[in-house]
């Protein structure tokens, strides 16, 4: 099991400096997200600073670049960090799609499956396997003359990964992707029972089996020896929660699990601009579920323990914030990566 730190926004001296860190403090690589920045320049950054490290997104919003621009930047990455780059697709949410980006969104799901396979069939075409011909309900692309074919190298395997929490972008996933970025909010009971048997369902369309798939899972990891040192982080940890579950479509999340109401009483505290009463409404109970709590000599095992059986890699995701409000902890994550990865 892989062992990553989520990233964001920086500049690129940021991100060379934290790239160092990690990997002086054996962390398998950096998972960046895309929001007031896109995430290439941090990455090309941080790669060239810590070479040994793998990098991927998680997620680059899919629907405003067209699939051959996703693959030709996909397909430089892989090729500068000799392979160690997966790119990382999301759908976003229409209201970013279409007032932000000025992009289309109709049907998300079947959207980016075809886009999926679009990016894949620039791939096989930039690594000469076939000409580019992809025909789909969304993206077509036919056009590769010889002088604007991407510089070939041997790291043309180039990992494609996309976000899903729903049923049919679960089995989209399984059946076109090659792994999946779990949502931060998430219990194993999700895992278990609604995410594996729909990745599976998908993966046998094409025929494949969910083993097939690697899952990328996001864990808000809170880690102390006291409850002082835990506290900030797990107010931070519950306020995401509440924010994430305060959104309809993560209702089930709570249900599932025996707790009804609570995505409407989230919502309503929302309205109000009450963001301590949001927080309030998480309980330690469900913090339990949607996050992990350890002394820092157990944190390690406690990840193991709960992800080692599905997750490739977990990806830490309070982490870069602890570090920076408290140097001294750079060392201990370093250790529970070190632990973490060793099987």
């Amino acid at each position: 099991m892989e062992f990553d730190l989520m990233t964001g926004s920086s500049t690129w001296n940021g991100a060379t400096k934290l790239a160092k860190t990690l990997e002086e403090q054996g962390f398998s690589g950096m998972l960046y997200t895309e929001t007031g920045q896109v995430p290439w320049m941090q990455i090309t950054a941080a790669a060239i600073a810590a070479p040994s490290l793998t990098f991927s997104t998680g997620i680059a919003v899919a629907f405003p670049r067209s699939p051959m621009v996703s693959a030709q930047v996909a397909w430089e990455l892989a090729g500068e960090t000799q392979g160690k780059f997966r790119l990382g697709l999301g759908s976003q949410v229409k209201g970013h799609i279409v007032r932000r980006y000025s992009s289309e969104f109709s049907q998300p799901a079947k959207r980016l499956r075809d886009y999926v396979l679009a990016v894949k069939a620039c791939i096989r075409a930039f690594n000469g396997q076939e000409k580019l011909k992809h025909e789909g309900d969304f993206y077509n692309l036919s056009l590769l003359p010889d002088q604007w074919t991407p510089r070939h190298h041997q790291y043309g395997d180039v990992k494609i990964d996309i976000s899903s929490v729903g049923p049919i972008m679960n089995k989209v996933a399984g059946e076109v992707a090659d792994g999946v970025h779990v949502h931060p909010m998430h219990s194993m009971n999700y895992i278990n029972k609604r995410l594996l048997p729909e990745i599976e369902e998908g993966a046998h369309r094409s025929g494949r089996s969910k083993a097939d798939i690697d899952l990328i899972v996001p864990v808000f990891a809170i880690a102390g020896d006291t409850p002082e040192e835990r506290a900030p982080y797990l107010h931070r940890a519950k306020t995401q929660i509440a924010f994430y579950g305060s959104t309809p479509n993560y209702a089930f999340q709570f249900e599932d699990l025996g707790y009804e109401g609570i995505t409407v009483a989230l919502g309503a505290k929302m309205k109000q601009g009450d963001l301590q009463g949001m927080a309030d409404i998480i309980t330690d109970d469900m913090v339990e579920h949607f996050a992990l709590v350890a002394k820092w000599d157990e944190m390690a095992d406690a990840l193991k323990a709960r992800y080692s059986a599905t997750a490739s890699r977990v990806v830490m995701y309070l982490t870069e914030e602890q570090m920076k409000k408290d140097p001294e902890s750079i060392e201990k994550w370093g250790a529970v990566a070190r632990s973490a990865r060793r099987t």
